[in-house]
């Protein structure tokens, strides 16, 4: 939880019990002022937000109030406290380090953590005798309000503590933890909400989301949309949220490592790649001058890669592990086990790690590739130290040129103390679906009772009744084109409820025992378990990675080489071996490019003065790209059109993002196409667009029209698998398919077939259903990053410069060695081959 250093202001008074003023002296620490302000909003009923640094006993001072209300113990267990956390680990890890004041203390409180991974035993028992303190996640917390025992369980609940809570409260999950407090404060009105953070961007947005709204109606009987005052609230129906500030203490000592590769023995930015794999020997050598290092990478994928080349460069043979979201739980849980021991000298991990796991012997942190955002790399960073008052250590490793500068635009932002905005929407529609369950598994509920208590919840405070009454029909009966099937009628009526309206239960209890195996908001690819012959289970992969293996294939797992014996069922049957292995791929969304990154990039870019400490290959690479081409000013977007061996290519430098550019180069294509220009493929990175046809492209404007958005967008989400993919999410999320059933778990190709098969019948009979509508929506908001892409259509015409030249630009490189690694890499995996492509490219666009 971090320690607290003894140099904080303490005050006139101290509001430390006996007890704890005692433990804190014998620490040799102090009360900061921001945990004597949770101590104060505690004390005066005040919902709170703590915005404070990593390391500066954040978790501590949220649950400062709870220990010493709890200090003399009671006669009968009962809740008193609810912690919410993003992660398992981030649960268990802050139940361990809980448990030491309580223990030095000797303090009368039970703490346990309810997760997906805990017993079935133990979560009964959680239910007959709760704890005093119970730790859990979104998904577990959602579960539990669908007890019928729910109201006496949360019935003596005094204070809720969402840790981290920037990290999922923007998204779905975030839209399931706002409907469960608004649930919690319907069966406990008394309930004090607290939140934690170190990344917030605008604190004021955080307040109003935490704040529960009590809607009301004036004279005219017209409700009013919920507004935010100045203040952040207090006004439009919002409850006080106290802001308590924490001291911002060190700043961070952040470096971008770039070792020696050239035969000069001066550094060299790589043209291409983004896994910063080159550079791991010098990586390997910062682990052997460091007690303990977290190795951060963007992906699962990479884990498995950059474990293979930092373990080929260990030869001194240090304890290294691995970490991310596939591993089993075992394996996790040995890992972290292993780091809190200080076992381990370096650990590999991705976002599975990312938040306040408190390891205090971690003294130095690497970011292989480049952060996507500022908000991430200061979350990563604080991993290092986890002392307020001493500087955290950290290395980014950037894998081609243009992460170099977003690395440098990371750095400089991290110094300005500039975040990553956060993107709130209005609650997502499957999720309300699933709530509705929920609720009527608890017990029958008020149709008109539930919207105002949904309406309470911040994401949802908009919604208009027709569309929960749909929300609620389609719980129901399924929708129109469904109602006749007994398998989607999950809700009965039960008699009239307040003004005449509905009341509804749960219609029968095997839909009570479906809801609690299938609920939950995450909805990974179909998996296949990786067994060993002995069935000890290493983790899961994608059932897509899994099709293309048959027996005597190889690939790197939780850090090992193994090659398939047999696939059988959902099984991945493997043995260890001594052969070379391939890297999984997983089809898990890829970070965006946040927008001040972007932003920050495109002014570098511009500003020759700024290039002045750039690596001198970088300086030469943008220097180069002015004199033959143009640098893309801040304001404008860059076009180029080359010929290159044989084919005409167009570059396009947007900087929204691999999604956002992904997209629109699905959507020029085939305008290209319809234009005559036979469009051959392209290429996308987060930086830059790279199309490659027949025929040149001369009226880039004309192709970039803002009617892109109206035609071929709707055309091509209907017919490519992207609606299909988001329908299947919504599906699950929504009920209407389950995952798993009574003794069985349905294959991915099971639940594949299930979900297409209903999403062909809806667009045919229903195409207005409502979770066809909000496949659309994610569709639209996530899949594809529509609101830049939209953002990008709209400056396309009037901010873009053409430039067309006779050949390749420097900026164009890094794409087009994308495109020749893959063509080469088709016909050999020779790495000499590669560079050979690579140089070609660099010579005809640099020379």
């Amino acid at each position: 939880m971090g320690p607290v250093p003894s140099d904080s202001h303490l005050g006139e008074t101290n509001p430390l019990p006996p007890v704890f003023a005692d433990w804190f002296a014998r620490r040799g620490w102090r009360l900061r002022d921001h945990q004597r302000g949770m101590i104060d909003a505690a004390a005066a009923g005040d919902h709170a937000l703590l915005v404070a640094a990593t390391g500066a006993g954040k978790t501590l001072a949220g649950f400062l109030p709870s220990l010493i209300a709890l200090r003399d113990g009671s006669p009968e267990p009962y809740l008193h406290t609810l912690y919410i956390s993003p992660l398992k680990a981030l649960a268990n890890d802050v139940r361990r380090n809980l448990l030491n004041p309580i223990d030095e203390m000797r303090l009368p409180i039970r703490v346990e953590a309810r997760t997906g991974d805990t017993p079935s035993d133990r979560r009964a028992r959680q239910i007959a005798k709760p704890p005093h303190i119970l730790l859990t996640t979104p998904e577990s917390l959602s579960l539990m309000l669908s007890h019928a025992e729910a109201a006496r369980i949360f019935g003596t609940l005094e204070t809720v503590i969402i840790d981290e809570v920037h990290a999922f409260g923007t998204g779905k999950r975030g839209d399931l933890l706002q409907l469960s407090l608004a649930r919690l404060q319907a069966l406990r009105p008394t309930l004090r909400r607290v939140a934690l953070s170190a990344t917030v961007a605008d604190p004021r947005e955080w307040q109003a989301w935490l704040a529960p709204h009590v809607p009301y109606k004036p004279a005219s009987g017209l409700a009013p949309s919920p507004s935010v005052n100045a203040s952040g609230y207090g006004g439009g129906g919002y409850a006080h949220v106290r802001l308590v500030e924490g001291d911002p203490g060190a700043a961070a000592d952040i470096r971008i490592l770039l070792p020696e590769l050239g035969p000069d023995g001066l550094s060299r930015v790589p043209w291409s790649g983004h896994s910063g794999k080159y550079a791991a020997d010098a990586v390997m050598a910062q682990i052997t001058q460091h007690a303990t290092t977290i190795v951060f990478v963007n992906t699962r994928g990479l884990a498995e890669l950059i474990f293979q080349a930092l373990w080929k460069a260990n030869d001194a043979g240090l304890p290294i592990g691995i970490h991310h979201g596939s591993l089993s739980i075992e394996a996790r849980r040995k890992v972290e086990d292993a780091m809190a021991d200080g076992r381990l000298r370096a650990l590999v991990a991705t976002a599975s790690l990312d938040l306040g796991l408190d390891w205090g012997n971690v003294d130095c942190v690497i970011q292989m590739g480049a952060p996507k955002g500022s908000s991430r790399l200061i979350q990563r960073i604080g991993r290092a130290n986890h002392r307020l008052d001493e500087p955290s250590k950290a290395l980014v490793v950037p894998g081609n040129r243009f992460e170099w500068l977003e690395a440098r635009a990371a750095l400089d932002a991290v110094a300005a103390g500039e975040r990553d905005p956060d993107q709130f929407r209005p609650g997502a529609l499957d999720v309300l679906a699933q709530h509705i369950t929920a609720v009527a598994c608890h017990a029958p509920f008020d149709e008109a009772d539930l919207l105002a208590e949904v309406r309470s919840a911040y994401p949802y405070r908009n919604l208009d009744a027709d569309t929960f009454a749909r929300t609620v029909q389609f719980v129901a009966d399924g929708g129109y084109a469904l109602k006749a099937y007994d398998r989607f009628r999950r809700l009965a009526p039960d008699g009239v409820g307040t003004d005449g309206g509905r009341r509804w239960r749960i219609a029968a209890p095997h839909f009570i025992r479906q809801h609690r195996m299938n609920a939950g908001i995450i909805v990974d690819a179909p998996n296949l378990d990786v067994r060993f012959k002995n069935s000890r289970k290493l983790g899961q992969v994608e059932e897509y990675f899994a099709s293309t293996l048959v027996p005597g294939d190889t690939f790197y797992f939780a850090g090992v080489a193994l090659e398939v014996e047999r696939i059988k069922d959902s099984d991945l049957v493997v043995r260890a071996t001594a052969k070379s292995a391939r890297i999984p791929a997983y089809t898990g969304a890829r970070m965006a490019l946040s927008t001040n990154l972007a932003t920050r990039v495109r002014q570098m870019i511009a500003d020759p003065a700024a290039w002045t400490d750039f690596p001198a290959d970088v300086h030469e690479w943008l220097d180069v790209q002015r004199r033959r081409s143009r640098l893309p000013q801040h304001d404008e977007l860059l076009s180029e059109t080359f010929p290159h061996e044989g084919k005409q290519y167009w570059l396009l430098y947007p900087f929204e993002g691999w999604n956002a550019h992904q997209a629109l180069g699905m959507l020029l294509t085939k305008r290209m196409e319809r234009a005559g220009l036979q469009p051959i493929g392209f290429q996308a990175t987060d930086y830059a667009l790279a199309i490659w046809s027949v025929r040149p492209v001369r009226d880039p404007v004309a192709l970039l029209s803002r009617d892109i958005m109206a035609d071929e967008f709707t055309d091509w989400v209907q017919q490519s698998h992207l609606l299909k993919r988001a329908f299947r999410e919504v599906a699950v999320i929504g009920g209407l398919v389950e995952r798993q059933q009574p003794g069985q778990k349905k294959t991915g190709r099971q639940v594949t077939f299930s979900t297409d098969l209903i999403f062909d019948v809806l667009m045919r009979y229903q195409p207005d259903h409502l979770l066809i509508e909000a496949a659309w929506a994610d569709a639209r908001a996530r899949l594809t990053d529509v609101g830049r892409l939209g953002d990008l259509i709209d400056r396309a015409a009037p901010s873009l410069m053409h430039v067309p030249l006779s050949r390749i630009s420097p900026l164009a490189v890094p794409v087009l060695v994308l495109i020749g690694r893959e063509s080469v890499a088709q016909e050999a995996t020779d790495d000499a081959l590669l560079a050979d492509a690579e140089a070609a490219l660099v010579a005809a666009a640099m020379e």
